[in-house]
């Protein structure tokens, strides 16, 4: 899968003068439940003219429930088959925002798929900068537990590595504002040439 290159060169070149203002290609988004996938790939789908799609809620949408009750009646394992079938799906579509799971990097198919069909933006955040966001969110299945902060910390240890295999870019989340990410993340996409400047 390589390394995480920041400077993203796909082998095209393009003028701009002459390159319609067509944004095609997949941006995935993985990161930590928390890191801002969902809210800032609705409105970096919206900025480039591409479908937004939301693994976990395609997830309830095929099911008719909610991801805790999966958790609770086929657990973890059950989810993630059900969430492999998501991702493989909606990474076969074309012109496309995707924000992911937290855990899809967990399964080595899930992946290079997302590698191979798109360009993978990792949304960093820190577990205690995490923590401060969902310290009072109740439908997080792995956060219901004892210590969420020391649960989000070996969350961190063991996915860390893999969204940084994953990804073509690395944002760090901090405290910048939804648009400033949006931003940053059009921003490195036009100075490798995955889209327009």
């Amino acid at each position: 899968m390589g390394e995480i290159i920041f400077g993203y060169n796909s082998g095209m070149h393009h003028t701009s003068a002459v390159q319609p203002r067509r944004h095609s290609g997949n941006i995935f988004l993985v990161g930590m439940m928390g890191a801002g996938k969902t809210t800032v790939g609705r409105l970096l789908a919206q900025q480039l003219g591409k479908n937004f799609f939301d693994s976990d809620e395609e997830i309830q949408r095929r099911t008719g429930v909610s991801i805790p009750h999966i958790f609770d009646v086929e657990g973890e394992v059950g989810f993630r088959q059900r969430e492999a079938g998501v991702i493989r799906d909606l990474a076969a579509l074309d012109n496309v925002v995707l924000a992911t799971g937290g855990g899809v990097v967990l399964r080595p198919v899930n992946r290079q798929y997302l590698h191979d069909r798109g360009h993978v933006v990792y949304l960093n955040s820190s577990p205690d900068e995490l923590f401060r966001r969902l310290r009072h969110d109740v439908n997080r299945p792995l956060l219901q537990v004892a210590d969420p902060l020391g649960r989000l910390r070996d969350l961190y240890a063991l996915r860390d590595p893999l969204y940084r295999q994953t990804s073509h870019f690395i944002i760090e989340t901090g405290r910048p504002s939804v648009s400033t990410l949006v931003n940053m993340i059009v921003m490195q996409l036009e100075l490798s040439g995955v889209v327009p400047g």
